[in-house]
């Protein structure tokens, strides 16, 4: 079926259309063709029943076949009030106003075509709707076009449905159903006179006439839309003749309409040049298949039924009224169609007669003779050739071609006896014209050339085959002579059995013809001969016929055989040659002045002619013909003909010569020879002679010859011959030892004397001007195409001819690539050529040549395309190679002024092709791919957007090109490249690939900066902003790619294109990706996509892709569509937009079955997993959620290639062959060139020498190509890995936007855990199964890290809000059951451990989500109350809370794995990427966290890891010590050492571990490092310059904190938890204190209490107030002469504790509060907390060290050493001097302690209520009060304002909460600081007032016994009289009550009863008692 090229209009529009009520002229009918094309054609399921529906529906179109709706008053009513009124329009509530213009148009259009208003209104509507679709178009003239659109596709449905009837030619094979369908249909239409109907309408419809209506009311515009229209014209008439000429071939009409056929076709003519057009055609053949009974013969099995239904057999009336009819005397228009119909009669009375049934009829069939002598009269044969076989439809239809074949064979086989007549009677006319020439008077005038003309008839006909039936073959029977040979069986179907009848008659027909033949038909004969030689197994026939003929009979008879022969033939050519060569006088070129003709007349010429042209058929078609005839000794035809065409012959002949030579050429074989042949001869002179005057050979003859005679067949031919040769061989030694060898000689004649001087000369025939330009441009072509730049191109080589050096020639294609890449005449040729062509083509008119002058165009294209494509490595080599030759991009040469026109305007010419891609799609391929190679170049696409948007017409006319390739339905993919057999579906294939090549063309222009070409052509705004656009006005790129992606969309079958051409929607929704992506068109794109197209939504909901033969592409289109609905989610998110992102989550996610596809197989599966069986309770049936089916259809196995199996060539050097062959495509996939590993293998094949490797040479071959299937497939597999990771990332970037950015809200909690969960275990399933690819385990590791942390962060947050686990609940945890959280355990450890050693990177994602995953069962901080505790027996007895039971459930599955799990993860802390070694130690930390039963601990012990952590501390020492530079190194060394030192800290907490730590020497390790040492400058003395900006590296001295504050603590936990080796583990810890004493006491000593520093204070004084102790050097192994020394440092770590004791009871603590405040102005409350804490800590710390120490040197109070002076001066004023600190302390400091702490208690205690009660009140806060909680929290001044109010009240509970636990630390340090001051005052009192004995000031300065205080020499007694009544005035009542106040409000509910009370009565009691 020829469907209408021109037609792009959409059928997508249908839903939007607006449709009046009324009849509609387009759309319905577009939909109508639709279902019919899809019922007949496409064959698509479930077409029948709505092909029933349309055909009722539009019944009456078909009646009435092109009849128009009435126009009425009453409509013209309507449609006037329109503007004022409004109209209803079908499908859009209430009515539509119209603009006033539009109803004028309405009118104009309705008298126009003469049909009704509202019918005219409507079209106009949906002539403005198709506007996009016909840029430059006003809807006026669109309508026009849709209005003979709408008649199309009514003639088209109507001649599909006639074809798909069941019939006696042909079948279509469609389903019984259908066929009953329409041939009940047609059935009822034909008898309502269809066949009247068609008739009258291709009369009536005539081009011209509608033409001069519609340009009286210009209703014509440009040229295209004229063409258009009149093609549409002429396609209605077309088609409506087809429909008839379909009935007939199918079934015979009836009587009347037989005969009104005939009436038609008696008034018919012929067009200008005789022939009939094609409409008539096609009427005339219905009449020959209405007078046909031929199918009778075939003997199928239907025979009887066609029989019955044959008017011809059962209707005498039928007989009768036809033959009278045909009999009658009257003369048609054309006698020669009268001649036709009678011989077609004739025929098929003689059949009939011969049928059973026939004699009924003997009356008319008694006439056959005569009217088939009637017919004979009538010139039947000629007019068959010139009316028939003359017309351009004729060879578009194959039942044509059959119809003649059968009307011609039956003519010859069933009337003998008339052939024999023909004959006699041109034997008879060849003798009168022999003897008018004896006699010299002229041939009589009545001679008749039947025979001539039946020959003539046959040779035409048959020379043209387009469909490849070898009809021909018929005429050959194979003869006795042929028996023996092997070709007999195979060309004839069946082995030894007798031919037909017919075959038999046929046959002896061709054979008799050629016996005796008279001379006037030795011409027509061999023509006939030529014709029926056209075909492989024809020619092959006809070469045996001519060797045979030749044969003479018998041996002894000495006679020539038939001139009809090879021998004669040949023998012929020889005598002539020798004739010639005689009359040659000498070697000197004169003879070309001879008189053209010696020896051979006009006759003898053209016989030559006649036969040269059949030899070369037959060895066109033959190759064993060619080689026969070419290795004949006595012939040798290339010798002679070569000779010939050295000689003075007419050029006409030699032209013929050269074509037959060409021909010969074919065979590689004989091509070689031919070039030696060639250049022996100098046809073209390419050796000077060295006295020769001027130049001979073929030159010569163009420039004096053919020049003068404007004719050049001979120039053509010689291009055609060297097309030829090039293609079969070229040789690089052609013309060695004469000239230097090559082929450039040939190349410079074409270039410089055929080529470049072409548009200059004169022509004869218009036409031949362009034969000559393609003849040439394909040689170029050819030449340029099999060249490939080598580096031996570049080098100078010179050759040796007769004893001088010459140049040697470069490769051809070397010369052309010079000459493009150059401002050369060539290249300026090309392009003017191509301007040329296109300014032809916009006119829209034949003119002769036109075919050659495309074709031509085609090969300049094809030049620049090839040039564009290899110019880069031409250039690399070039650069390389240091040659002088000079070229330029061709791409830049592009941009150039054209000399015609003046302007720049090259590459819009290029482009200007696509506009014709309907008529000439390969020149619209070339172009597209020529403008996608030079679109890469950023400079150039600017240039280009100018020129493209220079001249307006010109850019309408781009932009419509562009949008017509793109918009192309009929384009197909998958076609591979040989299977170009069908012209239809190559040009399908070109049409598609020009779609790729555009959409590539947009992706390559995209990446470029704005503004580009491709946002010009898809219609973004590029003269103003961007993000300005309005894409609503269609008509642009954009719009065809979204129709493209649109079509089928609606359909549950999803977008057509996905499936039909996988990698158009592939680069379709690429294209729309980037724009989405772009942050410049994401705006403008986004809105449209979402407004006015829902794209997203219609297409995700077709997820996911299913190609069963394409799955890389499916997965492509995926991931783009993925990728695209990610970034819709997040700017949903942000612009609020809820609904949006609500349905696009509901799609994603539901798996509740949804409405719209409840019926769908493929959704509609019952989620069938065991995982997931129990943990659904509900019986609604489940679907899959989309997710999760689009990560099925993500295949994680890849079957891998096997290795080579290789036999001859080494496997490692191929690997490494293909190694080098390996590039990066355009895609950024690694690949192999196949191609170029193909050239590298056979040159390494070709190299080998000797006889065995030529022996071997095929299994070689054969593994080269075992080898190259095994490159591809590598390819394959690469490039399907490639899109399995593409499409997953896709996939996991749409979960992780789904889960972060989309509002938390709109998925519930309970729900996000199940779609996690879901998530989770199918992800695990798909990647743990044996054979995924381990390449997609990486991006797996990532999106289960991701859900992970979703997973823990959503139940915890479910937590927060109060669906917490009070009583532990059965089913376990949150919303998501406990049996599903231990099934993503246990899926993760398999992950973990199936990984192997070699995925260290990719565990480090999994260590984090298990770490995310352990958190979940972390208990959350709960608020310190104070309250009194419930008691230890409730504790030990109540039932086991939520938390404690997954904890332990989790242990269970962690230990069950044993110990292969802890390897992996011992080995990963130990070694490794630092990451992963990071994350291993943080999970080994939780794990030994949770492991109550210390597994993991005693595995670490055991196994020896511990001791590698504990030694590598010391290689880390090092890489630490560079930390402290103050540039900003790696922090990376610090981060390890952190995870370890926590890690250690985590062993240390259990006694065991602490001891394990010790004994493998953990503190010897730490004492040796010298980093401890290196503390860097405070930061206030350096300068600020070198400060990071961003704060993210800390300053050299947070980094040194970030190194000493975790080893403090480690000691301090071994301190702790040490029991029984507790002296061992102190010793130790004082060994490092006293190796870094200088440090420690720079430290204590430090002047800048800063947060740090106090950090540091806190740790230090715990660790010295555990260790530095008098008594613990005595025992240990310490070297006696170092025991002073160690003891000089204990007691100066004491006096350094005391004097900052000093500081910060006294002095400093106002000072350091407010400091911390003004520190930091973000968080001051934050930070003013952590001072109090670490400074009551420190306070704690020393007062707990003076505590040891008193209690440690003796248990009374008399042997006890005085720690603080007896002076009671408060150190409220203390800012004195530093010299003051060294002295000792007063006891004043203590009591000052005392009462602050007491003070400060009670402070604490009242803030700990308040916020208490806010916590148990949260919900009644005011807004206010709760903003100022969460602004601690958040940081960031807007932060607060930003959250949600759920979120805001979590936070601010989790700020109360820890406000609450800070007070509870508070109020614990200062309890335990009271308890410590009032003991410490109890001792010293004790001691000075009970015990101590005053000195006397006049006593020797001796020290005495007494003088143990520290530095405490003389106490005087009014000293101790002035500190009893001193204390007694500071201790009193209030203080004394307040403190045991303190005692009743915290000890009792500590449950821990403190001495306070005790310690106050025995210091009051102290105080009152009178001194001695």
């Amino acid at each position: 079926v020829t469907k209408s090229d021109m037609c792009v209009f959409r059928q997508q529009s249908f839903a939007d259309m607006a449709t009046l009520v009324g009849a509609s002229l387009w759309g319905p009918l577009k939909e109508l063709w639709d279902t019919v094309e899809g019922a007949v054609w496409r064959r698509q399921p479930e077409s029948v029943h709505l092909l029933d529906l349309q055909l009722k529906k539009h019944k009456p179109n078909f009646l009435s076949l092109y009849k128009n709706p009435p126009k009425s008053a009453e409509q013209r009513e309507k449609v006037r009030k329109a503007s004022t009124e409004g109209i209803a329009i079908q499908g859009q509530q209430g009515s539509r106003l119209l603009p006033e213009q539009l109803l004028t148009e309405a009118f104009i259009l309705s008298d126009l075509f003469d049909i009704g208003e509202l019918a005219a209104l409507e079209l106009l509507l949906a002539g403005e709707n198709q506007q996009p679709h016909f840029p430059g178009l006003s809807r006026g003239l669109v309508a026009v076009l849709l209005y003979w659109d709408g008649k199309l596709c009514v003639a088209n449905s109507l001649r599909s449905l006639i074809q798909s009837r069941h019939g006696k030619t042909f079948t279509l094979e469609l389903s019984g159903e259908l066929v009953a369908l329409t041939t009940r249909f047609t059935d009822e239409l034909m008898s309502q006179g269809l066949t009247r109907r068609l008739l009258t309408l291709v009369s009536e419809i005539n081009v011209t006439r509608e033409f001069e209506r519609l340009q009286k009311e210009r209703g014509l515009g440009n040229e295209k839309h004229r063409k258009e229209v009149s093609d549409l014209i002429k396609e209605c008439r077309q088609a409506l003749a087809d429909c008839l000429f379909a009935w007939t071939c199918q079934s015979p009409l009836g009587k009347d309409d037989t005969l009104a056929l005939v009436a038609h076709l008696e008034t018919v003519t012929v067009e200008a040049d005789g022939s009939l057009d094609s409409v008539n055609l096609a009427l005339v053949m219905a009449l020959l298949y209405c007078l046909d009974v031929s199918f009778l013969e075939q003997g199928t099995e239907d025979r009887e039924d066609l029989l019955q239904a044959l008017p011809l057999l059962t209707e005498k009336q039928y007989v009768s009224a036809v033959h009278s009819r045909l009999v009658d005397g009257r003369p048609w228009k054309l006698p020669g169609l009268q001649a036709v119909c009678r011989l077609a009669w004739a025929l098929a009375l003689h059949a009939l007669s011969q049928l059973p049934q026939g004699s009924a009829l003997a009356e008319f069939t008694e006439a056959d003779e005569a009217l088939a002598d009637q017919a004979l009269l009538g010139g039947v044969f000629l007019f068959m050739t010139e009316g028939m076989l003359g017309c351009e439809g004729f060879t578009h239809d194959e039942f044509y071609t059959r119809r003649l074949h059968s009307l011609i064979t039956d003519f010859l086989a069933l009337m003998p006896m008339k052939v024999k007549q023909l004959r006699n009677r041109a034997d008879e006319d060849a003798r009168l014209v022999h003897m008018s020439l004896q006699m010299g008077s002229e041939p009589p005038s009545s001679l008749r050339k039947d025979l001539d003309h039946l020959m003539i008839l046959i040779g035409e006909f048959y020379s043209k085959d387009p469909f490849g039936l070898e009809l021909a073959l018929e005429f050959w029977c194979h003869t006795e002579s042929l028996q023996h040979t092997s070709l007999q069986g195979s060309y004839l179907g069946m082995a030894m059995q007798r031919p037909p009848h017919k075959q038999v008659v046929l046959s002896k027909f061709v054979r008799q013809m050629g016996d005796l033949l008279p001379p006037t038909l030795y011409i027509p004969y061999l023509r006939m001969l030529k014709g029926l030689a056209n075909g492989p197994q024809c020619a092959h026939y006809c070469f045996s016929l001519l060797k045979t003929n030749g044969a003479p009979h018998g041996d002894n008879m000495q006679v020539t055989g038939s001139p009809v022969s090879w021998e004669h033939f040949f023998h012929s050519l020889m005598l002539y040659h020798e004739n010639l060569r005689r009359d040659l006088p000498n070697a000197d070129a004169t003879h070309y002045r001879l008189p053209p003709i010696r020896g051979i007349t006009q006759r003898e010429l053209d016989g030559l002619t006649s036969f040269l042209q059949l030899l070369c058929t037959i060895i066109t078609w033959s190759e064993n013909a060619r080689l026969a005839l070419c290795e004949h000794p006595q012939w040798t035809p290339a010798v002679v003909m070569l000779g010939l065409l050295q000689c003075s012959v007419q050029p006409v002949l030699k032209g013929e010569l050269l074509l037959c030579l060409a021909a010969f050429g074919k065979s590689p074989e004989i091509a070689a020879s031919l070039w030696q042949s060639l250049e022996y001869t100098q046809i073209l002179q390419t050796v000077r002679a060295p006295g020769q005057k001027q130049a001979a050979g073929i030159e010569v003859e163009l420039n004096e010859i053919e020049s003068s005679c404007e004719e050049y067949p001979l120039t053509r031919a010689f291009c055609q011959l060297i097309s030829t040769l090039v293609e079969s061989a070229l040789p690089v030694n052609l013309g060695a030892g004469l000239r230097a060898p090559g082929f450039q000689p040939y190349l410079t004649f074409l270039r410089d004397a055929v080529f470049l001087p072409f548009p200059t000369r004169a022509y004869r025939r218009a036409a031949e001007k362009w034969e000559v330009a393609d003849a040439v441009l394909e040689v170029f072509h050819k030449l340029l195409r099999d060249y490939e730049p080598q580096p031996s191109d570049f080098v100078q080589e010179t050759v040796e001819l007769q004893g001088e050096q010459v140049l040697a020639h470069k490769p051809p294609g070397h010369s052309l690539m010079f000459h493009l890449l150059n401002d050369s005449p060539t290249l300026t040729l090309c392009l003017s050529l191509l301007e040329e062509g296109v300014r032809q083509l916009d006119t829209y008119s034949l003119f002769p040549g036109k075919k050659q002058l495309e074709s031509a165009v085609l090969h300049c294209l094809c030049l620049l395309d090839l040039a564009l494509q290899k110019e880069v490595v031409f250039m690399d080599l070039l650069r390389e190679s240091q040659a002088s030759l000079i070229v330029s991009p061709l791409e830049q040469l592009l941009q150039g002024v054209s000399a015609q026109s003046r302007r720049a305007d090259h590459i819009v010419n290029i482009a200007r092709y696509l506009y014709h891609s309907s008529s000439n799609p390969e020149a619209a391929f070339q172009s597209a791919k020529i403008l996608q190679r030079i679109a890469r170049y950023p400079n150039i696409q600017n240039r280009l957007l100018g020129d493209f948007t220079h001249d307006q017409t010109v850019s309408d006319k781009l932009m419509a090109g562009f949008v017509e390739c793109l918009d192309n339905e009929g384009a197909e993919e998958g076609l591979e490249k040989g299977d170009d057999s069908e012209p239809a579906k190559k040009e399908a294939r070109i049409r598609h690939e020009t779609q790729i090549h555009i959409l590539n063309l947009l992706i390559t222009s995209l990446e470029l900066k704005t503004p580009n070409l491709a946002l010009y052509l898809l219609g973004y705004e590029v003269k103003k902003p961007i993000n300005s656009t309005n894409l609503q006005d269609a008509g642009r790129c954009l719009h065809a790619i979204l129709s493209l992606l649109q079509r089928g969309s609606e359909r549950r079958s999803g977008p057509v294109l996905t499936s039909q051409a996988p990698h158009l929607a592939e680069l379709c929704y690429q294209v729309i990706y980037q724009l989405c992506v772009c942050s410049d068109t994401s705006g403008p794109t986004m809105r449209y996509l979402r407004t006015s197209q829902d794209f997203l939504f219609t297409h995700l909901q077709h997820l996911p892709f299913i190609l069963p033969g394409d799955e890389i592409s499916a997965l492509s289109q995926m991931s783009w569509l993925m990728k695209t609905a990610a970034i819709e989610l997040r700017v949903t998110s942000l612009n609020r937009q809820r609904s949006h992102t609500q349905r696009l989550l509901n799609l994603l996610l539901d798996d509740q079955p949804r409405t719209q596809h409840a019926a769908d197989g493929e959704t509609g599966m019952e989620e069938s997993r065991s995982v997931s069986g129990f943990l659904h309770f509900d019986t609604v049936s489940k679907v899959r959620r989309k997710l999760l089916s689009v990560l099925d259809a993500i295949n994680f196995s890849q079957d891998v290639p096997e290795l080579l199996q290789l036999d001859f060539f080494e496997r490692t050097q191929i690997e490494q062959v293909i190694a080098n062959c390996e590039h990066v495509n355009e895609h950024g996939h690694t690949v192999c060139n196949v191609k170029l590993l193909h050239r590298v293998l056979v040159a390494e094949v070709n190299a080998l020498q000797g006889m065995a490797a030529i022996g071997q040479r095929p299994l070689l071959m054969e593994e080269v190509n075992s080898i190259l299937q095994q490159v591809v497939e590598r390819n394959r597999v690469r490039r399907s890995l490639s899109a399995k990771r593409h499409a997953l990332q896709s996939w996991r970037g749409l979960v992780e936007t789904l889960l972060t950015a989309c509002p938390a809200d709109l998925i519930p909690a309970d729900d996000r855990q199940i779609i996690i969960r879901d998530l989770l275990l199918d992800l695990h399933d798909k990647v743990l199964s044996e054979d995924s690819a381990g390449e997609l385990m990486p991006i797996v590791a990532g999106a289960v890290f991701t859900l992970t942390a979703h997973l823990s962060q959503s139940v915890l947050s479910e937590q927060q809000q109060g669906a917490g686990l009070e009583g532990g609940s059965s089913s376990g945890f949150a919303s998501i059951a406990n049996s599903a959280l231990h099934l993503i355990l246990r899926k993760l450890l398999d992950f973990i451990l199936c990984t192997g050693g070699g995925f260290q990177r990719l565990r480090a994602h999994l260590y984090g989500a298990l770490l995310y995953y352990l958190q979940i069962a972390q208990k959350p901080e709960e608020p310190d109350t104070l309250q009194q505790g419930i008691s230890m027996w409730e504790r030990l007895t109540a039932p086991e809370d939520g938390f404690s039971k997954l904890q332990r459930e989790n242990l269970a599955i962690i230990e069950s794995y044993g110990t292969a799990l802890m390897e992996v993860v011992c080995r990963d802390a130990c070694d490794g990427h630092e990451i992963g070694r990071m994350l291993a130690l943080a999970v080994l930390d939780r794990i030994l966290s949770i492991d109550r039963q210390s597994q993991w601990l005693l595995y670490v012990c055991n196994s020896g890891y511990l001791r590698v952590l504990v030694e590598s501390l010391r290689q880390d020492d090092t890489a630490l010590q560079t930390l402290l530079s103050p540039q900003p190194p790696l922090l990376k060394p610090l981060y390890i050492y952190e995870s370890k030192m926590a890690l250690l800290t985590r062993v240390a907490k259990t006694g065991q571990g602490a001891v394990e730590l010790l004994r493998c020497g953990l503190v010897g390790q730490l004492v040796e490092c010298q980093v401890f040492d290196m503390v860097p400058d405070s930061d206030s003395h350096r300068v600020f310059g070198q400060r990071d900006p961003s704060g993210f590296i800390p300053s050299p001295l947070d980094r040194y904190r970030q190194i000493l504050l975790p080893a403090l603590r480690l000691f301090q936990v071994i301190l702790t938890s040490t029991t029984t080796h507790h002296q061992q583990g102190a010793t130790q810890v004082l060994q490092w204190l006293i190796v870094h004493a200088d440090t420690i006491q720079g430290l204590l000593r430090c002047q800048e209490l800063s947060m740090g520093a106090l950090q540091e204070l806190s740790l230090l004084t715990g660790i010295i107030s555990k260790t530095a102790l008098p008594g613990a050097l005595e025992g240990q192994d310490v070297n006696s002469a170092a025991l002073p020394e160690f003891q000089g440092h204990i007691s100066r770590f004491q006096r350094q504790c005391l004097s900052l004791l000093g500081r910060l009871a006294g002095s400093e603590r106002e000072r350091l509060l407010k400091q911390a405040e003004i520190a930091a102005p973000g968080d001051p409350a934050e930070r003013r907390e952590e001072m109090e804490v670490a400074m009551q800590q420190v306070c704690a710390n020393i007062m707990e060290y003076c505590q040891t120490l008193l209690l440690q040197s003796s248990a009374q109070a008399q042997f006890s050493i005085c720690l603080f002076s007896p002076s009671v001066n408060e150190p409220a004023n203390l800012a004195l001097p530093s010299a003051l600190y060294s002295r000792v302390p007063s006891l004043g400091l203590v009591l000052f302690l005392l009462k602050n702490s007491a003070a400060d208690f009670f402070r604490f205690h009242q803030s700990h209520r308040q916020a208490l009660g806010k916590l148990q009140s949260l919900e009644q806060l005011p807004p206010e009060e709760l903003k100022e909680l969460c602004a601690a929290l958040v940081s960031g001044t807007g932060g607060v304002e930003k959250i949600s109010s759920v979120q805001r009240s979590l936070l601010a509970k989790r700020r109360l909460v820890q406000l609450i636990n800070n007070r509870a630390k508070l109020l614990a340090l200062c309890s335990y600081v009271i308890e410590t001051c009032l003991f410490v005052m109890w001792r010293h009192l004790e001691y000075y007032l009970l015990y101590c004995t005053p000195t006397d000031p006049k006593d020797s300065l001796m020290p005495d016994s007494f003088g143990r205080a520290l530095g405490l020499s003389r106490v005087s007694q009014q000293d101790l009289e002035q500190l009893q009544s001193d204390m007694g005035a500071g201790f009193g009542e209030a203080l004394q009550r307040k403190l045991l106040e303190v005692e009743g409000l915290y000890s009792q509910v500590r449950s821990r009863y403190t001495f306070i009370q005790a310690l106050v009565r025995r210091i009051r009691g102290l105080l009152r008692q009178p001194k001695s």
